[in-house]
C-alpha cells in the first residue's frame, strides 16, 4: 500500500505539470474564456460544436449569470475584509464582454477542464493510499488531506477566473496555488520515501551558508514565477484589444523588463550555487538534478529571450511557463535531498 502511495504520488505530479502545460496552451491560444461558465460549459456536460446548438442571445444569458455569481462573490469579499478587491469585480465593466462562440477555443478549455477533473481525482486516490501512513506517520497522510482540500480550492478559484473573466490578480493566485500544490505534493511523497528507505545524504554535513543560498534561490525563483504571470496577465488584457503580437512587448509596464533581466540574476546565482556545491560531500547525491536545473533554467531564459524580441510566438508561452514551474520543483527536490530527516523504518 506504501508503494502504491508513492507511486500514485510521483503519477500525480508529473499530471499538474501536464495541466501547467495545458494551462499555458489555453491562455497562449486565448481560450480561457472558451466556456463563459463553471463547471459545465455552456451550461452543457459536453460542450457544443457548433453555434447553432445555442440560444441567440447566448452571450446576455452568461453575462447575467456571472453578474449574478459576481455578486455573491462582492459579498464574500467585502466579509473578509477584502474591500478594495470588491470593488474591483463590481465596478469593472469589461468582465462581462462576452466572447464571440469559437468551438476550438471552447474545446481546449474544456480539455482543460477534463484534466482538472482527473488530476482531482488522482489526488483522491493518493489520499486514499497514504492512509496507510496515519499510525506510523501521520504526517503524510495529514499532508495528503490538505492536497486534497487544495486542490478542491483550486478548482473554486479556477470558478472565479471565469467568473471575473480573466480579472487581473486571479490569474497570479491561480498559478501560485498550483506551485503551492506541486511543491507541497513533493514534499509529502519526500516522506514517504523516508520510511522505505535510509538516504546516504545524512552522513554528510551541509553548510548553513549553502542550505540558507539553497532556500533564498528558491524564493527568488517563486518571485520571478509570479512576476512573469503578472506580465502574462497583461499580455492576455492587450491580446483582447490588439491582435498584431509585434505591438504587446511594447506596451508593458516595468515589470517585464524586470522579469527580463531578472532571469539572467536567476541564472547566475545558480552557477555560483553550482560552485558552492561542488565543494560540498554531498553533492555527488544532487549532482543530476543539479544539472538538469541549469538546464532547464538555460532553456526557460533562451525561451524568454525569443518570445522578447521575436513577437512573444504563442507556441513558446506554454512551453516557458512549464520550464518555470519545473525549474521550481527541481529546486524544491535539491532541497528535500540535502536537507537533514529523521528516517524511520516503521
Amino acid at each position: 500500500m506504501r508503494k502504491n502511495f508513492v507511486q500514485f504520488s510521483w503519477v500525480t505530479i508529473l499530471a499538474v505539470y501536464l495541466l501547467i502545460l495545458v494551462g499555458g496552451i489555453v491562455r497562449s491560444t486565448g481560450s480561457g474564456m472558451g466556456c463563459p461558465d463553471w463547471p459545465k460549459c455552456f451550461g452543457k456536460i459536453v460542450p457544443p460544436t457548433d453555434i447553432s446548438e445555442l440560444p441567440e442571445n447566448y452571450k446576455e444569458i452568461y453575462a447575467q449569470k456571472r453578474k449574478e455569481k459576481n455578486l455573491r462573490l462582492v459579498g464574500f469579499l467585502k466579509s473578509i475584509g477584502m474591500k478594495e478587491a470588491a470593488q474591483r469585480v463590481q465596478n469593472d465593466e469589461t468582465i462581462y464582454i462576452e466572447e464571440d462562440f469559437n468551438v476550438q477555443k471552447t474545446w481546449i478549455e474544456y480539455l482543460n477542464r477534463l484534466l482538472g477533473v482527473l488530476i482531482g481525482l488522482l489526488i483522491f486516490v493518493t489520499f486514499i493510499t497514504s492512509l496507510s501512513y496515519l499510525k506510523t506517520k501521520p504526517i503524510v497522510s495529514i499532508l495528503s488531506f490538505i492536497a486534497l482540500l487544495l486542490v478542491g480550492f483550486q478548482g473554486w478559484i479556477g470558478s472565479i477566473v471565469v467568473s471575473t473573466n480573466l480579472l487581473e490578480g486571479m490569474i497570479t493566485l491561480h498559478m501560485f496555488l498550483a506551485v503551492v500544490q506541486v511543491l507541497l505534493m513533493a514534499y509529502t511523497v519526500h516522506l514517504a520515501q523516508s520510511t522505505l528507505q535510509i538516504d546516504s545524504v545524512n552522513n554528510f554535513s551541509v553548510s548553513n551558508l549553502t542550505k540558507f543560498l539553497l532556500i533564498l534561490n528558491l524564493l527568488f525563483s517563486l518571485g520571478q514565477v509570479l512576476l512573469g504571470t503578472q506580465v502574462r496577465e497583461q499580455i492576455d488584457a492587450f491580446a483582447r484589444e490588439i491582435t498584431n503580437r509585434a505591438y504587446w512587448i511594447e506596451r508593458l509596464d516595468i515589470r517585464f523588463y524586470i522579469h527580463r533581466s531578472y532571469s539572467l540574476f536567476l541564472l547566475a546565482m545558480n552557477i555560483f550555487l553550482l560552485y558552492r556545491l561542488k565543494k560540498e560531500r554531498a553533492f555527488s547525491f544532487i549532482q543530476k538534478p543539479y544539472f538538469l536545473l541549469l538546464g532547464v533554467l538555460i532553456a526557460a531564459t533562451i525561451t524568454g529571450a525569443i518570445m522578447a524580441y521575436f513577437a512573444i510566438p504563442a507556441f513558446l508561452q506554454p512551453i516557458h511557463l512549464l520550464l518555470a514551474v519545473a525549474m521550481m520543483g527541481l529546486e524544491w527536490e535539491i532541497w528535500l535531498r540535502l536537507k537533514p530527516q529523521s528516517y524511520s523504518s516503521a
